[in-house]
Formats: C-alpha cells, structure tokens, sequence
C-alpha cells in the first residue's frame, strides 16, 4: 500500500478503529463519524506529514488530504475494515443543524463524483455544438447527450441508494422507490381529461388521472427531482426498522422488503411526492425571488464567503438548493455566483508563488495553483492562504466581485458540471453563448485577476506563520484547562448524580481523587467558594466558568474535613493551592469523592475536548475549551 504508514498514523490518532461509526470522502476530505471526537489527536493529525490541517464540522471529524484522498482512503479503509461504514449510536451531542449538513453531505457525497462528470459530458457535447464540431442529430451527440443526461434523469433512483445508505436501510428499497417515482409508464398517465381536480382554484391546484384503492395519486415529473426521494427512503427506512423487528428471520429476507414497499411506494406517489414536490417548487421560487430582489448583493455575499463556507463544509446546505433549481426551473442562479471564488484564490496563490523567496512555500503554492485551476481549493486554503490571513481575506474579496458580476450578468448555472475551468460550459444557455456565459467568463478573469493584483500589490511577510499549529488554528481559540486534582479519570456520565452525568451543568470531566489537594486549573478569579467547602466556582481570564465539586452529596458534611487556604474573590494562578481536604475521613463517612469538574457555560463555546488519559497528576493538560 502506497500509503500504509499514514493510514495507520490516522486511525491510530482517531481514537482507533474500535471509535470510528463511519468513514467516507469527499474531493480533498476523509470524513470520519467518530464515537468519541475527545480521544482524537488533533493536534498530533495536524502536525502529521500528508495531512493538510483537521476540520470538525457538520458533525463529522474531518481530514483534509489534499487531491490524493482517494488512495489515501483506499489505505485506511484496507487497514481499518471499515467498508463503507455503518454508523453505530454515539452519545454525542449533535444540534439540528449539524445534523442537517451531515445528512445532506452523507446523501450528495457518493455521487458528486459521477455528477460532475456526466455534468462536464454534458457541457462539452453543448459547446462542441456551438462551435459546430457535430449537429445535434448526430449519433455522437445523441450517445453522448444520453450519457450526460442519464444520472440526472434517473437521479431519484442514485439518491434512492445513497440515501438508504446513510439512513440505514437497505439500498436497493431505497433504489426500488426511486425507479418507481421514474418508471416511464407512470409518467405517460397524466394526459387527457382528469377524473377531477384537487385543490382547484389554488396554486396548488391538481388534477387526478388515476386511484390507488380508490385514493386520488396526484402524478408528478419526479425525473431529476431531490426531495421527493430524500423524503420518501427516510420514511421508508423508518417502516423497514420496525417490520425487522416484527417479522421472524426465517422469511425476513423477502418479507421485509415485500411489506415495505408495499407501503412506502403508494404513501410516496400519494402524499410524500406531491408535498415534497410542492416544497421544492416553493424553495425554488424563494431562493430565486432573493436573488431577483439583488443579484448583485446576492453575488457579494455568496461569492465572497464561499471560501469560508467550504472550510466550515456550509456549502452543503447550498447544493441541495441549487440542485433543486436546476430541476424545477432548469436553472441555477445562486451556486452561480460561487464561480470566480476558486480562481480569485488561485489568482491570491500564484501572486504569492511569485514573490515569495522561501522555498518551502514555493513548494505549497505550485500544486496548490494547479488544483486551484480545475477547482479544488483545499490546498490553498489551508496550506498557503488561510495561515497568513491577509492572503485569505483577499481571495474574499477578489470572489465577492467576481460574484457581483455575475448578479448583474444574469448567469445562471445549467447544469451540475465540473469544477474550475471545466465548469465553464455548464454556463452554457439553451441558445448557446448568451449574456450569461459571458459573464461567467468576464466574472473568472476579474476574479482571478483582482485577487493576484490586490496579492502582489499588499505583500506580506515570508516565513511568517511557520508554526503549522499557529497557522491553522488562527479562526479558533483555544484555553487549556489543567487538572486541579491527581487522580483516575473518569467519564462524567459515570458520576451519580444525573444533573452532572446527562451534562444538565455543562460538559466537563470526572477525576477520582487519590490525594486530597485543588489547585487551580487557570488563571482566573475565585468567583464562587461555598461555606461548606465542597465545591468551588472558577472564572477564568477568558471567561470560562469552572465548577469543581468535590465528592457527592459532600455538603451534608457541613464542611468538616475541609480546609479553604483561599478566599471567594481572590485572583489565583495556574497550580496555586486552593483547597485541601481529608480523603481516608469523607470515605469513612461513606460518601463517593468521585469530582466532577464541569465548564458551566459550555453551550457558549465551540467544543469541549477532554482528555483520553486514564490517570492524571496535577496541571496536566485535562480539558480544551475551543471559543
């Protein structure tokens, strides 16, 4: 294996196999869904030879390859066995957004691939008829149109499968429910004279041609469509988990999926396509009545943050949109305004690979120019322009006007095709090289243009920024908490108190005390010191707010066997003696001092990473709080 020893390198420091639920990637990305992100080494993964930097985003953990992600993935799959990864239960925390970008992201990640390509045929075989290299009623074009057209025509059928996957069903219900939604005899019913009309007189007024068991199917065009199918497979995967509880294993194999689709396919084709169809059309009316009110705003803002978007992987919430456009009006105008982004970072990259002297980052801009130019930022982002700031803002920059132009040009994209300079024919209107395409082109020039201009012209400092740790985390701080007790670690969710166990008082640690002393974990003010002395409250410099609480159910000892050597309000430093108290004493009394030490405004900040050691003496490094 060509790269054995990183792969190894990479499950070792993601906590091992046996914490990994899920592996996939992406163009430049293996995206991993860990059990437990703390018993990760970050810090060690960043630092690593072949890993350009680590992103926790969408509710996955994410390491940033670089354009041989694919080989790498190969390894680390081979090693880990991790297949194409069936996600186990985490006790992780996810908000509803993440899990919304990890959904989408999980959905649209395995066909990305194939989509661009059948999108780049089908540009190509338009751009070749306008420069009339063959007529549209050649074979050529005809086979190639075919192959261009097939996945997007059959998409519900490709979104059937991924989607299955990444609900946990079984793919080929999933693939069943969207060759249903696309079988061509369906689609030839809804001619002639209704039997009647739904909803007549609304906007959503729809005629009935046909009944399933006397209930009125409301026929859609479900060729292309995205929801109606991402809808339908999680219902569906929802029915298969209940009739694999209920049926014996001796007939589950076919009975499962006989039951099944007898369900989810009339429930789709009688309530979950036609909302989920009139939902689509309402988001794609929405997102283009934004963008009619200002294209030019709209293209600022996209255009410019697209960059920041991606390393936060927040573009994942635009591709579905943009995807659902393209099937409901056949167009595109909002992932259009993204186009300059990738080269206005690329134009920032070839600057800089001209001025600088230092070699090492010589080395960092030449494949990350040539990757900027067929669209794959990642290396430049995080290997060269990110880390010196002033570079990165500027590519913002030059990638906001590059959208501003396209706002007022009126482009619109076509089609999903490739990306950097092989998207350029997915701009391509219905009537050939339109105003629109132009714009397009105009919009890749300036873009790249402004961004080398304002690069060259600014400067910046060479060597500046080596420190890798420094230079990737300049958008995220970090406060180290160190243990103010020696003892054995513990998991909170082992303490027995469930306002400390279900995280009810923020995220935290527990440590078992094997020698009776607290010492502060920070510089900070001692904001809160009971009267009883078993429990204390810590305001750090940056405003972290610590609560150690020392044993359960403590307080009942009024006191007793603890000795305060600070006051309540004090300024204390890192390792200074704050309290003592008498280990072999409280446990005679019969109380656990099992110590809780808990972040109290967790909610506010990013992440809290405790620590995968097992024991641990005093001021090692026992939590980092991510602001």
């Amino acid at each position: 294996m060509k790269y054995e020893k990183l792969a190894n390198d990479i499950i070792k420091n993601v906590g091992g196999k046996e914490n990994v639920n899920s592996l996939t990637h992406c163009i430049t990305r293996l995206r991993f869904k860990l059990k437990d992100k703390s018993k990760a080494n970050t810090e060690i993964l960043k630092n690593m030879d072949g890993i350009v930097t680590v992103i926790e985003s969408g509710g996955q953990y994410q390491v940033v390859i670089g354009n041989h992600v694919t080989d790498v993935y190969d390894d680390v799959n081979s090693i880990g066995g991790f297949g194409e990864g069936s996600e186990e239960s985490s006790d992780e925390k996810v908000s509803l957004f993440n899990k919304f970008i990890d959904t989408i992201s999980g959905v649209f990640t395995p066909i990305l691939g194939v989509l661009c390509a059948t999108g780049m045929i089908k540009g190509f075989n338009a751009l070749f008829i306008t420069f009339k290299v063959y007529s549209n009623t050649s074979g050529t074009y005809q086979i190639l149109n075919a192959l261009g057209d097939s996945l997007f025509y059959f998409f519900p059928v490709f979104l059937g499968y991924t989607a299955a996957k990444k609900f946990k069903a079984s793919p080929f219900i999933g693939m069943a429910i969207g060759a249903t939604l696309v079988y061509p005899t369906l689609t030839t019913l809804s001619t002639g004279t209704p039997l009647y009309t739904l909803f007549a007189g609304s906007v959503i007024s729809s005629p009935v041609y046909i009944t399933f068991l006397g209930i009125p199917v409301i026929l859609m065009s479900y060729s292309s469509s995205v929801i109606p199918i991402i809808l339908a497979t999680y219902v569906g995967a929802k029915i298969e988990k209940c009739f694999k509880k209920l049926i014996p294993d001796v007939v589950k194999m076919f009975v499962v999926p006989f039951c099944t689709l007898l369900i989810i396919v009339p429930l789709t084709l009688i309530v979950i396509g036609p909302i989920a169809t009139w939902a689509g059309k309402l988001l794609g009316a929405v997102t283009l009545s934004i963008y009619t009110l200002s294209p030019i705003l709209a293209g600022i803002i996209i255009g410019g943050f697209w960059q920041v978007f991606v390393i936060f992987g927040l573009h994942w919430g635009l591709i579905p949109i943009a995807i659902n456009n393209l099937a409901v009006l056949h167009y595109d105008p909002i992932l259009a305004t993204t186009f300059g982004a990738s080269f206005a970072q690329t134009g920032v990259v070839l600057a800089i690979l001209i001025k600088t002297k230092d070699v090492k980052l010589k080395s960092l801009c030449i494949p990350a120019f040539i990757s900027g130019i067929f669209g794959v930022t990642e290396p430049a982002i995080y290997g060269v322009t990110l880390p010196r700031k002033k570079p990165f803002i500027l590519s913002c920059i030059a990638g906001a006007v590059g959208g501003a132009i396209i706002g007022v040009m009126g482009t619109k994209l076509r089609i999903m095709g490739g990306l950097g300079i092989f998207g350029i024919p997915s701009y391509i209107g219905p009537k050939g090289m339109d105003n629109g395409f132009y714009g397009a082109i105009i919009a890749m020039l300036v873009s790249f243009a402004l961004g080398f201009i304002l690069m060259y012209f600014a400067g910046f400092k060479d060597g500046e920024n080596k420190d890798k740790n420094k230079e990737i985390n300049i958008l995220v701080k970090q406060e180290t908490i160190l243990s103010p007790l020696k003892g054995q670690v513990k998991s909170l969710s082992e303490v027995q108190d469930e306002a400390f166990s279900k995280g009810a008082l923020g995220k935290g640690i527990a440590i078992e005390p094997t020698e009776g002393k607290i010492v502060s974990p920070v510089d900070g003010v001692l904001t809160t010191f009971f009267p009883t002395g078993h429990a204390l409250g810590i305001t750090s410099d940056n405003g972290i707010e610590i609560l150690i609480h020392i044993g359960m159910d403590t307080v009942k000892l009024e006191g007793k066997y603890f000795i305060p050597k600070v006051k309540q309000g004090e300024h204390i430093k890192k390792g200074q003696l704050l309290l003592e108290f008498d280990i072999k004493a409280i446990k005679n009394e019969g109380y656990s001092l099992t110590t809780p030490i808990v972040i109290t405004n967790s909610d506010t900040y990013l992440d809290v990473v405790e620590t995968d050691k097992k024991t641990i003496e005093y001021k090692e490094e026992l939590m980092t709080v991510v602001i």
